[in-house]
C-alpha cells in the first residue's frame, strides 16, 4: 500500500524501510516530517494509508480531508488513539488501528527513572558539577525504601512499574476499573482513589486519557494529596490539570513534579525550538521550577519498543491490504 508516513523522523525512517524490507511487505512509504493536520492533510494525496503518530491532529476535518482523498485506513504509531476521533472515522468509512503493544519495560523503567531524578535532584546535581559546584545543600532527597506508592492504572506499564517500586521496599497502592491479579500477586492493594491520593508519598499515573480520566490529578484530588508527594506522568499530559499542579508545587503541597507528557505538547513536543521564543507560557513556568523534570515523550523510546512498534505498523498495513484481521489492534 502506498502510505503517507507523517510525523516521520530520521528512526522512523530506517527502522519502518527495515521492518518493511525484512517482512517482504513492499509498501511504498512516503514520509513527511510534518505533523499531520488541517493543513498538511493534502500531503498524502494518491496515497491509500496514514501512518500516524501520537500527536497527530485526526479530528473530524482532517479525517473528512483524507477520506476525501482517498485514503481508507490510518494506523496509528501509539497504542492510545485519544487523537483520533474515532465516531468520525467510522462514519467516514475509514479503518483505524493502533499498536496493541509494545514493551512496557520502556515507559515502566523510564518511569521509575523520573522519580529518582525528581526525588534525588540528579539533574540539578549534574548541572552544578559541570560547573565545578560540588555543594550538597539543595539537593537532599528521601529514601523510597518504607514509602507508600500509589499507581493509578495497573495494565502491564503499572503493574511492572510498581513490580519495581516493591522492590525498592515501597508499599504500593492502585487505584483501576479493572482489578490485575499480576499487580495484587507483588502485593498490591487496591483502594479507593481518593484514598490513594491521601496516602501516597509517590503517585504514578499509567491510565489511558478517556473523559473519565480528563483532569483525574486537579484542585480537588491534590487537596486531599498527601502533603510532600512527588507525582509522575509518563501517560498522556489531560490527566493532569497544569495550573493545578503548578499552584500544589508553590503550595509545598507537592514536593515535585515528573512528567514526560504535557496536554499542550503537540505544538512543542519532536521539534528543536531552541532557538525560537515559546509562547507556552504554562511550560515556561513549569521548566522554571527546580523541584520539576518534564521530557519530550520520550519513556517509549527504546530500541526493542521502536523496533516493535514499527513492525506492528508494518503488519497493519499488511494486514489491512490482504483482508487479514487486525485482532485487537482494530479502532474502528
Amino acid at each position: 500500500m502506498k502510505t503517507a508516513v507523517y510525523s516521520a523522523r530520521r528512526y522512523d525512517q530506517t527502522l519502518l524501510l527495515r521492518a518493511n524490507a525484512q517482512s517482504g511487505a513492499g509498501h511504498e512509504l512516503v514520509f513527511l516530517q510534518d505533523r499531520l493536520d488541517s493543513d498538511t492533510a493534502q500531503l498524502c494525496s494518491g496515497c491509500e494509508a496514514v501512518a500516524a503518530f501520537v500527536n497527530d491532529d485526526l479530528g473530524a476535518p482532517v479525517l473528512e480531508r483524507l477520506a476525501a482523498q482517498g485514503i481508507r485506513f490510518v494506523t496509528t504509531r501509539s497504542t492510545g488513539f485519544n487523537h483520533i476521533n474515532i465516531q468520525a472515522a467510522r462514519r467516514l468509512g475509514i479503518t483505524v488501528a493502533r499498536v496493541a503493544d509494545y514493551s512496557p519495560y520502556s515507559v515502566a523503567e523510564f518511569a521509575v527513572g523520573l522519580l529518582l531524578a525528581v526525588n534525588r535532584k540528579i539533574a540539578r546535581a549534574s548541572m552544578r558539577t559541570r560547573e565545578g559546584n560540588f555543594e550538597l545543600d539543595g539537593l537532599m532527597g528521601f529514601d523510597l525504601h518504607g514509602k507508600t506508592v500509589g499507581v493509578i492504572g495497573t495494565g502491564k506499564i503499572g503493574a511492572l512499574f510498581a513490580r519495581i517500586m516493591a522492590g525498592f521496599g515501597c508499599t504500593v497502592l492502585g487505584s483501576d476499573v479493572h482489578r490485575n491479579p499480576d499487580f495484587e500477586a507483588l502485593g498490591g492493594r487496591y483502594v479507593e482513589r481518593e484514598a490513594l491520593f491521601a496516602a501516597s508519598d509517590v503517585i504514578s499515573l499509567h491510565c489511558p486519557l478517556t473523559e473519565a480520566t480528563r483532569y483525574l490529578v486537579n484542585a480537588q484530588t491534590l487537596a486531599v494529596t498527601k502533603p510532600g508527594c512527588i507525582l509522575v506522568n509518563t501517560s498522556r499530559g489531560a490527566l493532569v490539570d497544569t495550573e493545578a499542579a503548578i499552584a500544589a508545587l508553590k503550595s509545598g503541597q507537592l514536593r515535585g513534579l515528573a512528567i514526560d507528557v504535557y496536554e499542550q505538547e503537540a505544538s512543542l513536543f519532536f521539534q528543536d525550538l531552541s532557538s525560537t521564543i515559546i509562547t507556552d507560557d504554562v511550560i515556561q513556568r513549569l521548566v522554571s521550577f527546580p523541584n520539576v523534570i518534564v521530557t519530550g515523550h520520550q519513556a517509549f523510546f527504546t530500541e526493542e519498543a521502536i523496533g516493535q512498534i514499527m513492525q506492528t505498523t508494518i503488519d497493519n498495513l499488511s494486514d489491512f491490504a490482504t483482508g487479514t484481521s487486525l485482532g485487537e489492534r482494530l479502532v474502528a
